[in-house]
């Protein structure tokens, strides 16, 4: 008996030292590598327009067992949103997210995803799009001087107006307005006979509240709501779609540079699922936004005609100033060119 139990005990230690390992195995990192925590400037809160570097910082430690963290911080702790672009180029962060319009001139050629009506008419056109701009050398070469490349677009949707006050329900309604949109989109409105202002998000509701805005665009849905502008607005327009801005998730060349071969290829392992959530993202939120601003405010829609009208005068216009004021700095119609040919479609 005394040999059976003895037995028994060293089976039981032999299964039990075999399960730790197992359980080891199981628990062993997929990506080996070197402890490595990276600090990501974002501003605002945790909302649809963040999920995208919240996917990547939670796949990146998962797939390390921890060693790789990715630090977000939110609500400007790092640097002011204006200025992410000059924390990067001095490596006082490993990442952030920028949006163009915040600083034309730093990013002249990435504006061109600013112009109005390009065609962005779904999800996949939309990625397309901005994807070729990344990797057109213009784009490139401008954020490099930055310290700065781009790993995605926050693939932002189209932008659309919350206001208050008298609904611009024709095209003629929006002149004199004060209106919050930057870049070619400000242009367009410009055309309309409005005064654009390239506010930052966090100014908005302030400035809606206090009347010195009468609407603000954003990527609608989720945007307006995130930012609560619908808590101070009366109407939403549902298909004006002048267009967009393009807010990049970055890294600091460097900090990517001086990362180990398998920690560069995690990163771009990851890449779709990390694109998937983003999108997703504001799929998932429209659902619950649409419903409750179409019960709390008047909507405005357009007809067709007036479409037309806004895209004839502010459309193909508005793209030529910008390729005359770019023309010598870099080749600022072939990046038009390439996001109508990236679709199948050709600018005229």
């Amino acid at each position: 008996m005394r040999r059976t139990f003895k037995g028994i005990l060293t089976l039981a230690a032999v299964m039990g030292t075999a399960a730790v390992y197992a359980a080891g195995i199981a628990q062993a990192a997929e990506v080996d590598g070197p402890k490595l925590k990276w600090n990501i400037s974002l501003w605002g809160k945790q909302r649809a327009f963040t999920a995208g570097f919240e996917k990547l910082s939670e796949l990146v430690q998962a797939k390390t067992d921890g060693n790789w963290e990715m630090e977000l911080h939110y609500g400007g702790a790092l640097s002011k949103s204006r200025e992410n672009l000059d924390g990067i180029a001095v490596d006082a962060f490993e990442g952030a997210m920028f949006c163009n319009f915040y600083h034309p001139k730093k990013n002249a050629a990435l504006m061109v995803l600013t112009m109005p009506f390009l065609p962005m008419s779904g999800w996949d056109d939309n990625r397309k799009i901005r994807d070729a701009v990344y990797a057109h050398p213009a784009v490139t070469k401008e954020l490099a001087q930055w310290n700065a490349m781009t790993y995605i677009s926050s693939y932002l949707p189209q932008y659309e107006f919350l206001g208050k006050g008298k609904p611009p329900t024709e095209l003629e309604d929006w002149k004199g307005m004060t209106v919050r949109a930057g870049g070619g989109v400000g242009r367009a409105m410009k055309v309309l006979g409005a005064t654009p202002t390239s506010s930052t998000a966090t100014e908005v509701y302030t400035g809606v509240q206090q009347g010195t805005m009468d609407a603000a665009s954003f990527p609608f849905t989720y945007s307006h709501v995130a930012y609560k502008i619908h808590e101070v607005t009366e109407w939403y327009t549902a298909n004006l779609s002048p267009g967009t801005s393009d807010c990049p998730l970055v890294f600091s060349i460097n900090a990517h540079n001086a990362l180990p071969d398998q920690y560069k290829k995690l990163l771009e392992d990851v890449k779709e699922e990390v694109i998937a959530a983003q999108i997703q993202a504001y799929i998932d939120i429209d659902k619950t936004n649409l419903p409750m601003l179409q019960s709390k405010l008047k909507e405005v829609r357009y007809s067709e005609e007036q479409l037309a009208a806004f895209r004839a005068a502010a459309g193909k216009p508005v793209i030529e100033v910008w390729i005359e004021e770019n023309k010598g700095a870099f080749d600022a119609r072939e990046l038009v060119q390439l996001i109508f040919s990236t679709v199948g479609k050709t600018y005229e």
